[in-house]
């Protein structure tokens, strides 16, 4: 028999339990498919400093899992599984997962964005053990206070992190593949006059360097072939994300890089009782703060979409 709820949320970072613990406080008793990364980025963060309520800084699994737990009390139930597939043709909703099937009568949807990654062995190392490489300049800029970092990227994202990291590093190298950026004019400019940033055209990553702790880079000119290293203590990625919105193509409407649409002001998708919240839904905060306040929203706007519907 398929797991029929009320309310029933796919993605369980902060988004995801935020909406969970509010439908649950209203009494919607919420199922929760976790999702393949339970936790969602967060987990692999090893200091959060920029969330409101720790004056000392929490790791991010630790944050996740007081999110759970707080979720879990008000009556969450939360299933280790994946949504491989849906059907919002009809109500309740169908999520086939790979364990089981679950049906919503609303659906929210949390289930976040990845950020995109080089592919180096080192690399996935670093980043999982909190080792220097991360993906998000506003969350872990101010652990490298007074070091030489580097960026990777061409487009906006790059030189804005870059950019943001001189207000704390005190070098940063702007590495990028090709011989010209494809950001905006005013952002290469805001980038390229910046004393503290030094732009490494036509490079690219060839290994991360260190064993529990980035050292440097090796890079490569991808003119000449020829290798050389760069002495960093971290590694910034700003290649771009991925959200996490593949099963929901053909039926919910998306931008051209599959974000979720919705209406301005709200978590409402163009299918009346399915909402999005978090950075699936969001390409340009990505925060754990805003994430878990847009998952409030679509709690609250299922809540009262079921009130008048159901």
């Amino acid at each position: 028999m398929p797991t029929h709820s009320r309310v029933l949320i796919l993605g369980s970072g902060p988004a995801g339990y935020t909406a969970a613990i509010y439908a649950a406080r209203a009494s919607l008793e919420p199922v929760m498919v976790a999702g393949p990364e339970p936790g969602g980025q967060l987990t692999t963060t090893t200091e959060v400093e920029n969330y409101p309520g720790f004056p000392k800084g929490i790791t991010g699994p630790d944050m996740m899992e007081e999110f759970r737990a707080q979720a879990e009390r008000f009556g969450t139930k939360v299933h280790y599984d994946m949504g491989v597939r849906v059907d919002l043709s009809r109500r309740p909703f169908v999520v086939e997962g790979e364990a089981d099937t679950y049906h919503g009568d609303a659906l929210i949807i949390a289930t976040g964005a990845s950020a995109k990654w080089l592919g180096l062995p080192n690399e996935q190392r670093l980043r999982m053990s909190g080792g220097g490489v991360t993906a998000c300049a506003t969350c872990d800029g101010a652990f490298y206070r007074n070091q030489d970092v580097a960026v990777v990227g061409g487009g906006d994202t790059a030189m804005e992190e870059a950019t943001f990291l001189t207000r704390m590093c005190r070098n940063v190298h702007l590495i990028h593949r090709r011989d010209s950026f494809r950001a905006s004019k005013i952002m290469q400019t805001r980038a390229i006059e910046n004393p503290k940033i030094t732009v490494h055209y036509n490079t690219e990553v060839n290994d991360v360097l260190g064993g529990d702790r980035v050292v440097g880079l090796s890079l490569r000119d991808t003119v000449t072939g020829a290798l050389r290293e760069l002495p960093v203590t971290g590694l910034f990625l700003a290649i771009g994300h991925q959200p996490n919105s593949e099963i929901f193509k053909g039926q919910l409407d998306m931008d051209e890089t599959g974000y979720l649409k919705v209406r301005p002001g709200s978590t409402y998708t163009n299918v009346p009782g399915v909402f999005a919240c978090g950075d699936v839904a969001d390409k340009v905060y990505r925060q754990a703060v805003s994430a878990a306040g847009t998952g409030c929203m679509a709690a609250i706007d299922a809540e009262r979409w079921l009130a008048e519907h159901l």
